[in-house]
Parts: structure tokens; sequence; C-alpha cells
């Protein structure tokens, strides 16, 4: 995800207009507005983020939202080292979806990654741009590394000086002399002391530092620490709350047919088989689909099953898998580049009498986020109001998206936000029909309407990780190093931001052209780094094997002496056994891929059984994300991305007939099966000074390189197309 300048130059056209101290007061209002929704009797709020009650109970609200990857816990360890809180005492809240509560730090830590510029923006200007847009985002890998860094830890450190100053005040003690830990602070010269409950509330009636002094890494006592996890209770319980729970008095469940073609627009229906059906009280077409809604979902889909609606297909129906690959070989061979970049002339290299020529293209296919818990969201209109009940990636968005569809304002528009059963970057609202589609039907319904998405829906009418190709060529010079690459891709965007190329190389290139099909592509787990980590770590192996050199040695010999990436690639060298012998059968491959400022090098040993079905038998992972905060999240968070990106390698494809998505269900979308994982995936983290990385996202990008680079090693056989599936006969020959 990419910040984009407009929204900056909103911000600047608000301060010129209601000037710097109009946008400050703006910001405390907002703020203010925002702390009376949720400070109780008995409770003092220091920031809408972070509130103390009288008997010391700490509650930290989370603007990100938890969908398994542990972020909640993380973010209140971070607040908690710094206000010195007992840990017992914290709790999480998932933040309201009002503009208060909007998410400026991940704005801040995007436009810092940019170019520096978020340190530099008034916070307060900050403040308005995340309400403007609005932004309470949940992405990126940023919820430790913006979130946390930016708003949890300065929030926390913020508290306790105030909470020094006030205790300072009521012992008459100098603050030098007093200390603070687990919710108390003492006066050891006196033996007096206060707990924070008792004087949280005049504490928080001072001004809060805007630059707190924040702890070094030698004082940590939360961070760093492997704490359990505070949402896992919940879940186990059942009592956690997802969309698809959501239960209100009288109220209604609906399903949805949608237009095959993408696009598409409904024609005809007749109604009457589905009003037939026991239970179903009403019929709803909108402009791309059909709506029955029931007293529940399974009279709502036997109705749904009973109707033959008619769609049009926009005029894509001659559209499928293999034309656009063809269409994309067409663009890229015309030469009209969308975007470039690079260093060096490459083509001076590619035309020295000594060099080496290598070439490759690869291929990826459209994929589907696999997300467990299909769509499902609750609405009721009543009294010009609309209610929300859902779990997206950002309710602030999901809030305004409504508002729209239904022709309110925002402010009639109130969203609870749920946790999810999964997102892998699906749930992105600006990509979810659901949203407006939940908002209409309720205006047409006198009762709570809960639309749930059938699996076959929720298949067919993704935003998939794009289609996408590229043709690799590189030029290995006498002294066997890579003189030149360049790298010409398709696809939708532009993927130079998210992938950086680190090899030391003279001369490269990076060409993108742009091609655009009916379907929705969004972002999937590690966005453009999972196809350009394969077609990068793929095609520096075949040039390691053109080359005759050791792929470990020649990547090593690449990348700058003493540097992190160089650092990962040695200790995964060293973990994984790389130099030993492994079993009969086995071969190992190896990847290395920067993503969202985190380096992570895997190892993978597979082998390819008789029928030319390939097994992993072990990944050996090393990753540089600069520092850990909850090791068991972080290790957690690197083995689902491994396991994410196996199932995509091996099996995971969306393809396209006549214009529409062939595949329903996992039946003929396979994801991974226990039973397949690799028996053993050995993590490893590497503690740097460099600033904390992302941990959601980059366990991704290698491992799909890193299997095919293990084939290669097992059977002399190159995978350059994903998935891997369908090519088992070729890998037996």
């Amino acid at each position: 995800m990419k910040i984009k300048r407009r929204y900056f130059l909103l911000g600047a056209v608000a301060v010129a207009g209601a000037g710097v101290f109009g946008v400050k007061w703006a910001d405390g209002d907002a703020q203010r507005r925002a702390m009376a929704t949720t400070i109780g009797d008995g409770e003092a709020g220091f920031t809408p983020w972070l509130k103390i009650a009288s008997d010391d109970v700490v509650t930290i609200y989370s603007p990100t939202i938890d969908f398994g990857q542990g972020s909640h816990t993380a973010l209140a360890q971070m607040a908690a080292e710094e206000l010195d809180a007992d840990w017992t005492k914290v709790r999480v809240e998932q933040a309201p979806a009002l503009p208060g509560f909007a998410n400026a730090a991940i704005i801040q830590g995007f436009a810092n990654e940019a170019g520096g510029l978020g340190d530099k923006i008034p916070k307060s200007l900050l403040s308005l741009v995340a309400r403007s847009m609005p932004m309470q985002l949940t992405g990126g890998s940023s919820s430790i590394r913006y979130v946390g860094q930016i708003l949890m830890r300065k929030t926390g450190a913020a508290a306790r000086y105030v909470l020094l100053e006030e205790a300072a005040a009521q012992l008459n003690a100098p603050v030098s002399e007093l200390t603070t830990a687990d919710n108390i602070v003492t006066h050891a010269a006196s033996g007096r002391s206060l707990r924070y409950g008792e004087i949280a509330a005049a504490a928080a009636e001072r001004s809060l530092p805007n630059t707190p002094t924040l702890k070094e890494p030698a004082a940590y006592r939360l961070i760093g620490q492997p704490v359990a996890r505070l949402d896992i209770p919940s879940k186990v319980d059942g009592s956690a709350q997802y969309g698809i729970d959501v239960s209100l008095p009288g109220m209604r469940v609906a399903t949805i047919m949608m237009a095959p073609v993408r696009e598409g627009r409904l024609e005809s229906v007749d109604e009457q088989p589905a009003l037939a059906v026991p239970g179903v009280e009403k019929v709803v077409q909108q402009d791309d689909a059909v709506i029955v809604v029931a007293r529940g979902y399974w009279q709502a889909l036997k109705g749904l099953r009973s109707l033959s609606p008619r769609f049009s297909d926009a005029g894509h129906a001659a559209l499928n898998s293999p034309a656009i690959y063809e269409a994309q070989d067409q663009l890229r061979e015309a030469g009209n580049a969308t975007n470039s970049a690079g260093s060096g002339d490459v083509d001076v290299h590619f035309d020295a009498p000594d060099a080496q020529i290598v070439e490759a293209q690869y291929r990826v296919p459209f994929v589907h986020h696999a997300m467990m818990e299909p769509f499902a969201m609750t609405a009721h209109h009543q009294d010009g109001k609309l209610e929300i009940w859902v779990g997206m990636q950002d309710p602030l968005s999901v809030r305004k998206i409504a508002a729209e569809a239904a022709g309110l304002s925002p402010d009639d528009v109130t969203v609870h936000p749920l946790i999810m059963g999964g997102g892998f970057g699906r749930r992105f609202p600006q990509s979810c029909q659901i949203i407006a589609q939940s908002a209409r039907l309720a205006m047409e319904c006198p009762w709570p309407v809960k639309l749930i998405w059938s699996r076959e829906e929720e298949v067919r009418h993704g935003a998939y990780r794009c289609q996408s190709s590229a043709h690799l060529k590189a030029a290995i010079g006498a002294d066997g190093a890579i003189a030149a690459w360049r790298t010409d891709y398709v696809q939708r965007d532009n993927a130079e931001m998210e992938c950086p190329f680190n090899y030391a190389v003279p001369a490269t290139s990076r060409r993108h052209f742009t091609y655009t099909t009916n379907q929705d592509d969004g972002p999937l787990r590690s966005v453009n780094s999972t196809q350009m980590g394969f077609y990068n770590e793929s095609f520096i192996d075949e040039l390691a094997h053109a080359a005759g050199q050791d792929p470990y040695a020649f990547r090593r010999a690449h990348l700058a002496d003493g540097s992190r990436h160089q650092r990962v690639l040695d200790e995964l060298a060293r973990r994984s056994g790389w130099q030993s012998t492994p079993a009969p059968g086995v071969g190992r491959g190896m990847a290395l891929v920067e993503s969202f400022g985190t380096i992570v090098g895997q190892v993978v040993e597979a082998s390819v059984d008789e029928g030319g079905q390939p097994h992993v038998h072990k990944v050996t992972a090393v990753v540089d994300c600069g520092s850990v905060v909850n090791p068991l999240n972080a290790e957690a968070q690197i083995q689902g991305g491994i396991i994410m990106s196996l199932s995509i390698a091996l099996g995971e494809e969306i393809t396209l007939e006549n214009g529409a998505v062939v595949q329903s269900n996992f039946g003929d979308y396979p994801i991974l099966k226990l039973a397949d994982t690799p028996p053993l995936i050995d993590v490893h983290f590497l503690q740097s000074d460099a600033a904390m990385g992302g941990l959601g996202e980059p366990g991704v990008p290698p491992a799909a390189p890193a299997l095919a680079n293990a084939i290669f090693a097992a059977t002399g056989k190159r995978i350059r197309t994903l998935p891997i599936r369908d090519q088992a006969r070729a890998l037996e020959a």
C-alpha cells in the first residue's frame, strides 16, 4: 500500500484555509469526542488510545484490527513497556470506527519510508489527513513497526511522564527521585508510593509531552518477551465474535448471486420460485446481483438456487487465462513500458563479445486469498440511522462507503468493527462489494439483515493477486559475475516499491508494462513481492547454475560485504546445513527477499515422488526485522507466511473461461492440508540496529522460489510457471 501525494496536499489545503491553530483545535476536538465514547466512571483518558481506571486496569485502544496476527498483544506490550504497567492489568480493545480514532501513525510511517517526511509533518496535520481520507487501516505489515513504534510507545511514555509529575506533586518529591513499576510510583527515600489508579484522574489533566523519552532496549521488561496472546482465550472458548456470528433480535439472513462475468449486469429474474420457498421473505434486485432474504441462511440459499437470473457478460465472454498470458507477451514484446527504473546501460553489457546471456520467462496466475471466514455483514437501517457489524481492514472506510451507498451522512452510520477469520489483503473495503450491497439492502428491509456470501460466491468474486508474467535477461561477464540484469514484467501495478532489488549489479533495468482485465486485482499478503520474489530468486539461481557456481556463494558475491542481506544469507547457510549433503532424492533451494523493511532468507528441502508430486521436508528461515516485540507472534507469522506461500506455489490458481472464474470452492481451489505441510519449519531471528520491519507479510515471498530451486536441485527441471501441480508429469519425466 502506498500513501499518495494527494492526501498530503489535502492536509496542506486544510492548513492554508483553517490555519495552524484551527488544525490543532480540530485535532483536539476529535480526540475529545473519541474519548467521550470510551471513558466511563472511575476512568481517566490520557489520549484516545489509553485509559487507566481507579482499580489500576490499563486499557489500550488499537486502531488496527486483529485477524489472527497477534498484533493487539504486541501493541499492548509496547504501550505497557513505556508505561511501566502491570501486565496482568493490561487490556486491549478495538478502537471504535470514529474520526478521532483515525490511524495517523500509519500515514506517518509510510511517509517516512517514502522519503523521510512523516516526522517533519505536525501531528495535528497528520491526524487531519487521517480523518479526511478516512484512514483506520490494518495492512502493509504496519501495525507494530508504525502504530506500535510511533503511537503506542509514545502514548505509554507520555502517560508515564504525567503520572510521575502528578505523583511528585502529591508526594512533594522531585521527579528524579521517583521510580515506576507495575502500575506504582515509588519514592524510595521516604518509602511512600502511589498507585496509578489513585492519581490517574489528576494526571490526565496535565499536558502530555509531544516527544516523550523512550526506553533504551537494555531497560525493556516486556518488549522482546514471548508473552501469551491476549486474544486466544476468547477464540478457544467461542466468545470471540466474527462477522458471521452476529445475531440480533428479529434479524433476517440473506445470500447473493452476482453476475458470473465481472462487470456484467442483471438483466432479468423471475422472483416467484424463491418467494415460494418457506422462510423466504424478500427478493432484492441490484445492478449486478440478486439477493434472497429469509429467516435463515439455508432457506435463503435454497431460494437463491431456485432462481434462474439472466446476466450480461459486459463484452468479456471471450476472456480466458491463456489469452491473458498471450496478450501480456504481446504487450511486452511491443516494448512500450509504462514505468522504468534501474541504473547503467544494460544493452552495452548484453552486446559485449564475452558476455554469457541467460534468459527466462516466468508466469504466475491469479491467486485467491482463500480466507476461512467468507464475507458476512449485518446492517440495520432505522430512524434514518444505519448500523453495521462487520470485520474489515479499515472500519472508517467502511463507514464512508456504506454512507455513500445508502445516501446517508457518515455521521448517521455506526460501524461495529469485529475480528476477522482471515484477510490477507482481501478485506480492504475498497475491494469489498459486500459493503455497498449490505447498505443498500438494509435500506429496503425493515429488519436487521445479515448478508452472507457463500463460499462459491466468495471464490468466484475475489480481489485476486494479479495474473503476471515476466521476461528476465542477464549477462554474465568473464569474471563469472552478473554484468547486467533486465526484468520486463507485465501486470496491473508497478511493483517497484514493494520488492527492492538488492544485488550489486553494474547495470540494471526494470520495466513495467501495465495490463488490466475485468478482474478486481487486489493486494495479497506481501503484495507484489510474491511474484517479484519468485522471478528474481528463481532467475538468480539459474544464473548461478549457468556460471557454474554454488547458489549460496553466487548470491553472496553479489551482496555488499557486511550488509544485513549478507549476514542473513550467511546465517541461513549455517542454520540449514547448506554445505552438507542432503538425503538421497532431496534437493535444497534457497531464496533471499526483502519486503516491508524485513529481510528473510529461506532454504527449502524437497523431493519429487514417482508420480511427480513435490514434497517439502523442511524449511529453514532466517529473519532480520530489526527488533522483535513478541518472539512467539513473530515466529508464527513467518511460519504462517511460509505455509501460505507453499500452498500458492503448489496448487492455487484462479482461471478464467468465457470471462468467468472457473473455480468455486476448496474442491477445485485446493489449499495446503495439514498433512502436506513441512514436518519442520525452523525459524531464527537476527537482532540488528536497523529500523523495525514488518512481519505479517515478509515470510511469504522467499518460499515459492526456494521450493522451485529445490526441485531443480532434486530433478534438474526448472519451474518457471506456478502453480507446480500441473507440471507433475514433466517433473516425473
